[in-house]
């Protein structure tokens, strides 16, 4: 049983910012209960907006779409938390230009990177949310980006709009990471929230072992050609391993 949820989902509302380029969520109203006795609404917005997942198809052409992507992949998958959180701090890092992590930066985390783990790098960025500043966020260099997949991860979330350098930042790195990753077959998930949360509450303490477990649940579209993404409910839970 789980003991404690986490939600590590924006809600998505018509002030969400959309990735720079990408198109905003908007509603408007089909039906409502006075006229029509029940409301539809209309709903417009890009596959990448909120919390969402990247799918293969996103940079890779014949990739995966995300209405193929199996459940398994994404749903109970034990977590490995990246703190990257105090190195990304632009209070205490200082710099003109966003912070690329580096393979040092993330090589403490090396002995636990496996095939069917969830690594979600945790920059701390999220405060920035609804900000200009949000897209000035730490990302993965290339070096990073390829250790984490030659390690077998094929699951990569982050609490920031990338984890490549958002381009209108900068974009000296290009797009290494989405590359890297859904090259392989694998992941991505941006934009997640409340992360702190999980890493003030890595252990239950009294010597009881316990471990969270996250799940990252996608519309399944399926636009012509395929879908490239979707928004996700994305949430995590601690499952206690000798209850």
């Amino acid at each position: 049983m789980s003991s404690q949820i986490v939600d590590l989902t924006y809600t998505i509302t018509e002030s969400t910012q959309p990735y720079p380029g990408d198109p905003p969520f908007t509603s408007t109203p089909h039906a409502s209960l006075p006229t029509d006795g029940y409301q539809v609404q209309h709903l417009s917005f890009g596959t990448h907006i909120g919390t969402h997942i990247d799918a293969p198809l996103h940079f890779i052409q014949g990739g995966m779409p995300v209405h193929e992507i199996a459940l398994e992949a994404l749903i109970s998958r034990p977590l490995l938390l990246v703190d990257v959180s105090k190195r990304c701090s632009s209070d205490d890092n200082p710099q003109p230009k966003p912070y690329a992590l580096t393979v040092a930066d993330i090589s403490p985390y090396f002995s636990a990177m496996k095939s069917g783990v969830a690594v979600i790098i945790y920059t701390g960025w999220s405060k920035y949310w609804g900000t200009r500043k949000y897209f000035s966020h730490p990302y993965l260099s290339r070096e990073a980006a390829e250790e984490i997949v030659r390690r077998g991860v094929r699951l990569l979330g982050i609490d920031a709009a990338s984890p490549d350098e958002t381009a209108d930042a900068g974009g000296g790195e290009g797009f290494a990471a989405h590359e890297s990753i859904l090259g392989a077959g694998g992941f991505i998930v941006e934009n997640l929230t409340n992360i702190d949360k999980l890493a003030e509450n890595r252990d239950t303490g009294g010597g009881k072992m316990s471990e969270w477990l996250v799940s990252f649940v996608p519309l399944k579209l399926c636009a012509l050609g395929g879908s490239d993404g979707s928004p996700i409910r994305a949430f995590a839970w601690k499952r206690d391993l000798h209850s």
